[in-house]
């Protein structure tokens, strides 16, 4: 196919990951997902500590080829894969860099020790509860770590982190905490929506 055939591939439904041990062989992994089926480069980059983490998107069909090619080329360098037929359409936004927002009435924070485990997670999360993603932070700089944001109702937050927590298994839930009314200064850096202005006085 030509270089930019995958250009215009919609993000979802289905998503896939693999985590590999080699920055070098990731490069390979995710060049042959891309060339192997039609399907959509979400996220390829390294990730502490020495890891790449590759995330393709796309049909379901195209998906799961990709990501049975991507598991062939890793061989042992293969540290975890994933694979959602139907991801939450605020999963990939949420990769992307997230949703801006000023205020929330209650903030909820889950942390995993993978980072196939925190998008797992997260789509469970936004599918069991009336929440919005805010934010979803793939390992770089975290050693191998992940994390995402949801914000609503508290006790829609409080279902959606139970739901997250529900479906981590094998010792990869690292921490969850739940912020009732976070402040607006620390929901602007939390999702990089600027400085916090100066205080005077």
């Amino acid at each position: 196919m030509p270089p930019d055939a995958n250009a215009n591939v919609p993000d979802g439904p289905a998503l896939g990951l693999i985590e590999m041990a080699s920055v070098a062989r990731g490069v390979v992994v995710a060049d042959a997902m891309v060339k192997r089926a039609l399907v959509r480069l979400v996220q390829a980059h390294p990730v502490t500590p020495g890891k790449f983490v590759v995330v393709v998107a796309g049909g379901e069909e195209e998906v799961r080829l990709s990501i049975e090619t991507g598991v062939q080329q890793a061989s042992d360098t293969l540290v975890d894969r994933l694979f959602l037929a139907q991801v939450d359409p605020q999963v990939i936004p949420a990769m992307a860099g997230g949703v801006q927002v000023k205020e929330a009435a209650a903030l909820g924070t889950i942390e995993t020790f993978s980072v196939a485990a925190a998008v797992l997670a997260a789509d469970k999360a936004v599918k069991g509860a009336e929440v919005k993603l805010l934010q979803l932070r793939l390992a770089r700089g975290l050693g191998g770590r992940a994390y995402f944001h949801l914000t609503g109702d508290l006790h829609q937050v409080e279902a959606g982190v139970e739901a997250a927590r529900g479906i981590i298994h094998d010792g990869m839930l690292l921490a969850s905490e739940i912020v009732p009314r976070p402040h607006a200064d620390l929901l602007a850096l939390l999702l990089g929506q600027g400085d916090v202005p100066p205080v005077h006085g």
